[in-house]
Order: structure tokens, then sequence, then C-alpha cells
């Protein structure tokens, strides 16, 4: 009951809300709000640093470019750096090979401010050890691992030149020019380009002055070779149009006037080979005066420093000769020389079969450039074909030579012979054709060959017997009667001459009377020798003497008959002569 009423009110309702205590006043319930806490600052803070971050990243990064290579021999991705002289510009993101499978993309982000650099003048390749001929380059990577080199192409002014772009070829090997370095690229023109190669050095006075670029070879292969070279300043401007290049690859052997000769231009010309080019001489340039030779001159490359001294002589005489002998050792641009003095160099040399048939020679073409010994009023004075007109009058013969027992190297050598005979020059279009004269091994050759000819016709053997003959009938003919006769006349004859001589001194009138008894002995005397000729025959030494004497005896008879009868007619003549 007590709780009943309790629970219930005035009215006799129950109320189910609870009564305060006596004594206190009734409030109104309060809500409790969350308070924030201070643990929350570190997750804020972290997202507030990695949104700044990577705001930054987005920022501070470049565009992504992709470029394409051959091979990714030695990039990997995230590590391996973009690079230009030594600052790092961006980094590799990605590798992966192209939809045909023949090449690798390569992703890089550049970074921040190299927007303006990648044009489509840009050039990329990779920097790894390489070893070409005596250059080694690249050995700093072999620590730090490979990076990606950037030219970014800068023209004149120093900026970038070209279209912007995000894609790019990249290069197997370093271009031989950064677009940063002053100096000029020229081209040579070669038949063949023997042992040059991609960065062979360029000389000049033995100064490495640049290097070879590459080269072009021609549409199907036929025609010259274009070499590609770079000049750095201030070398280039050494270079104007008479300017001459040459090969100095390998190691040049030769035998001169002072023994062995070995000629070096560089260890790295040996491996890789050269060219060199220097200033024509002083008196060419006076008389042919060049300007300085602009980028992209078209240069032709000789073989040789020779060749290239020869080609700076303008005027020529075009020469041909024919020879039959030899020309072992004779080749194109052989040395022709007049008293040891080179005037030119050969030119052809053809074996001629249809001019004469049955009777082939060779034909050597030359050329002599009079400015080697000739000075420039003497060549404007002298029409040079004349001269050498009148050289032959005078005895000029072409011949081949030898310049080396040694090497076998032939020449052609102007001389001029003794008592030449008679020569004409004749005209095969403008080449003046002089004769030739044996020389040299072959002429010594021919001349011992004539020798062995003649001596192999002569007849030893009739000799052998005709001297034996002579021999057998020499004793039969000195010991005959004839002979001792003949002998025995002459005898007479001397005494006879000496009594002569005593009967002048001692008068007239003895002379007179022996001079007809003299006569007959010499008349006798003449008859014992016609027999002692007449018995020995035959075309010899002995029989021609025997003839001589008697012809000299019957004149000396004739001259004795004279005096006699002239004497006898005029006898005062002693005293008071003819």
């Amino acid at each position: 009951m007590g709780q009943h009423g309790a629970g219930q009110g005035v009215n006799g309702h129950s109320h189910n809300h609870f009564s305060p205590p006596e004594g206190e006043s009734a409030q109104d319930a309060l809500v409790r709000r969350i308070r924030f806490s201070i643990i929350w600052i570190i997750p804020i803070v972290s997202v507030l640093i990695a949104g700044f971050l990577v705001w930054r990243s987005f920022m501070d990064n470049g565009p992504e470019i992709t470029v394409v290579f051959d091979t990714a021999d030695g990039l990997t991705s995230g590590q391996t750096q973009v690079k230009n002289k030594s600052v790092v510009l961006g980094t590799v993101e990605g590798v992966s090979l192209t939809d045909d499978l023949r090449h690798v993309k390569v992703r890089i982000r550049m970074n921040k401010g190299t927007n303006d650099m990648l044009t489509d003048s840009g050039r990329f390749w990779v920097v790894r050890p390489r070893i070409n001929g005596a250059s080694i380059t690249g050995l700093e990577t072999l620590m730090s691992g490979a990076y990606i080199a950037f030219d970014p192409g800068l023209n004149k002014n120093g900026h970038p030149a070209g279209k912007r772009t995000t894609t790019f070829e990249g290069l197997e090997a370093p271009p031989g020019v950064r677009s940063d370095q002053p100096g000029r690229i020229y081209t040579l023109v070669a038949g063949n380009i023997g042992s040059i190669g991609q960065g062979a050095p360029v000389f000049f006075r033995d100064v490495d002055v640049g290097e070879v670029l590459g080269y072009t070879m021609p549409p199907g292969g036929r025609g010259p070779v274009m070499i590609q070279i770079f000049v750095r300043e201030p070398y280039d401007h050494y270079l104007n149009t008479n300017s001459r290049f040459w090969n100095v690859s390998g190691v040049k052997v030769g035998f001169g006037a002072g023994g062995l000769k070995v000629q070096l231009q560089s260890l790295q010309a040996l491996f890789s080979g050269g060219v060199a080019f220097g200033l024509p001489p002083v008196a060419e340039s006076r008389l042919h005066p060049a300007s300085e030779a602009p980028a992209n001159t078209v240069f032709k490359l000789y073989d040789t420093h020779e060749d290239a001294d020869n080609a700076g002589y303008r005027e020529r005489v075009p020469l041909a000769t024919y020879v039959m002998s030899s020309v072992k050792g004779l080749d194109v641009g052989s040395q022709v020389t007049m008293f040891g003095i080179q005037v030119g160099n050969v030119t052809s040399v053809k074996l001629d079969l249809s001019t004469n048939p049955g009777h082939p020679r060779v034909r050597i073409g030359m050329e002599v450039q009079p400015e080697r010994v000739l000075s420039p009023a003497e060549l404007r004075n002298n029409n040079l074909t004349d001269m050498f007109r009148t050289l032959v009058a005078n005895g000029l013969r072409a011949s081949t030579d030898s310049v080396s027992f040694l090497t076998g190297e032939g020449m052609i050598s102007l001389n001029f012979i003794k008592n030449p005979a008679p020569a004409t020059t004749s005209m095969e279009g403008p080449t003046l054709v002089i004769p030739s004269q044996a020389g040299g091994m072959g002429g010594i050759m021919d001349s011992l060959s004539t020798i062995t000819s003649r001596l192999a016709a002569m007849p030893f053997e009739q000799i052998g017997t005709n001297a034996n003959n002579l021999l057998a009938h020499a004793d039969q003919t000195l010991v005959s009667p004839d002979v001792k006769q003949s002998l025995i006349g002459l005898r007479n004859s001397m005494q006879n001459l000496q009594a002569l001589t005593h009967d002048l001194r001692n008068g007239m009138a003895p002379l007179s009377k022996r001079l007809p008894e003299m006569a007959q002995q010499l008349d006798q005397t003449l008859q014992n020798a016609n027999r002692l000729l007449a018995s020995y025959g035959g075309n010899s030494d002995f029989h021609r003497n025997l003839q001589s004497m008697v012809v000299q005896l019957g004149q000396t008879a004739r001259s004795l008959r004279f005096l006699s009868d002239f004497l006898t007619n005029h006898p005062s003549a002693l005293l008071s002569g003819r």
C-alpha cells in the first residue's frame, strides 16, 4: 500500500521521473561535447608533408621523354642518370622492348627546367667503356656504371635549335662533335678509306686538330667515298681552298739515299688511321691566291704526302714514250727524273699490241711539271712543247731506270746521249711522243743479249780450223827456197841502198853507173817476192803483209828508174836542184 501510494501523484496518476532531493533546485540536463586530442596532429602533419612532397615533386619534375636504343646494355630503371657536362638532367624510369622487338624504349623523367633543351636537334647516347684504335673512353663508368649523355644541339647563339619533341633516336656511338665545341666540318673525297675509322685524328704539322666523324659509301658501292671530318677552332682558319689532305695511316717504310727510312705519324694513327693537311708553298700561294675555306668545303684525299705535293703543280706537259724492254717496278705515280732531279710522274703504263701487230711494245704516259725547275717568268716566256722538241733534237731520250735494287722500284730517266741517231717526235692528241733508249738493268741485259748473240754467230770452229792449217803450213812456207831467195834479194837490195848512199857522198859518176844495176836487182827481188806470194795462198795476215811488201818494192824500183833517168839527163840537179 505504502509503495503504491508513494508512486502515485496527487490526482492518483503515477510519475516515472526522478524527483530531486529536498533542498536542491531542479536543473536542465547538459549534453557533453567530444574534445580534440593532440595525438591527431601526427597524421595530419604527415598528410600535409606528403602532399607537399607530391606537389614539390610534380613541380620539380620535367617532361617524360622516350629514347630508342638498339640495346639496353648498362641501363637500369631508377638508377641510370642522364647527364650533360656531369650535371644530372634526368633519371631512367623504365626500359621496355619496342613492338617489333628490335629495339628498346627507355622512358626518362627529365628534371625541371629542361623543357627548352628537348628539341629535335638533341642527341642521346650511352657512355660506357669503349676502345677505338688507340683511344679509350668511358673509363669512369667502370665504377659508377653507365649513364646517358645528352647534347642539346646548340646553335651559334648558344640556344637549342629545332622544334620541341619528346621522342628521340639514340646514338650507338658518341658523336664526334659537340654542339658547344667551335670548329667546322669538311668533306674529303677518296677512292678508299684504308684504315681510317670513326674517331681517327686529323693532324696539322703533327698537332692533333680534329677527328674523323664518319664516312658515307656511294650509292651502289661505285664511286668515291665521302669522309666527314671536324677541325677545331682556331685551326679551321688555316684551311684555304688550295689546302690538300693526305692519308697518314699505318707505317711507311722505304729505302732512300740515306738508307732505310721508317715514318710514323703517331701511335693513334697506327691503330685507327688518320689524315693530315698542310699549308701550300709560299710560291704557289703567290701565284694562285686562295681564300679561307668555309664549312662543308669538299677536298680530295691523297694517298701520300708526295701525291699531295705533286697536285700543287698547275702547269703540266703530257709526254709519252714507247719501249720494248721490261718495265717491271714501274707503276702509276713513279718518278720522272732529269739528271737525278724529279720533274714529273708516270701517269700510265700500258701494253700496246694493236699498233704494230707482231711487235708488241709498252706505252708509258708521263706528266712533266715544269714548275719544279722553272721560274714563273720562264714558264710565261717558253712554249713547253717546243722546248721538249728542241731537247729531243739535242739528244734527249727516255729510258727506264731503277730507283733501288733492293725494292725493285722503277722510274723514267730523261737523259742526253752522245752522238744520237736522228730521231723525231710526234703528237698523239695533246701528248708529245719522244723517242726512248734502253737503260737501267733492261738496257744492260739488252746489251749483254746483243753481245751474246754476236759471239754465238762467230765461226769459232772455222777459225780454229784455219789456225791449225796456218800453223801446219807456216814452217813449210818459211823454209821454202822462194822465201830464202826473197830474203837474199832483200839483203842485196839493202846493200845496194847502202852503197847508193855512199856513192851520193862520193860523186855523181859512180851513182849513175850503179843505178841501172840496182833497178835490175830490185826487179829480180820483185819477181822472187811474187813467186813467194803465189806459193802461199789464202786470206791471212802473212799473205797480206807479203803483198804489201811487194807493192812497196815495186814503187821503190820505179822510183830508182826515174831517178836514174833523171840524173842521166840532168847531172847538175845534184848541185842546183830540180
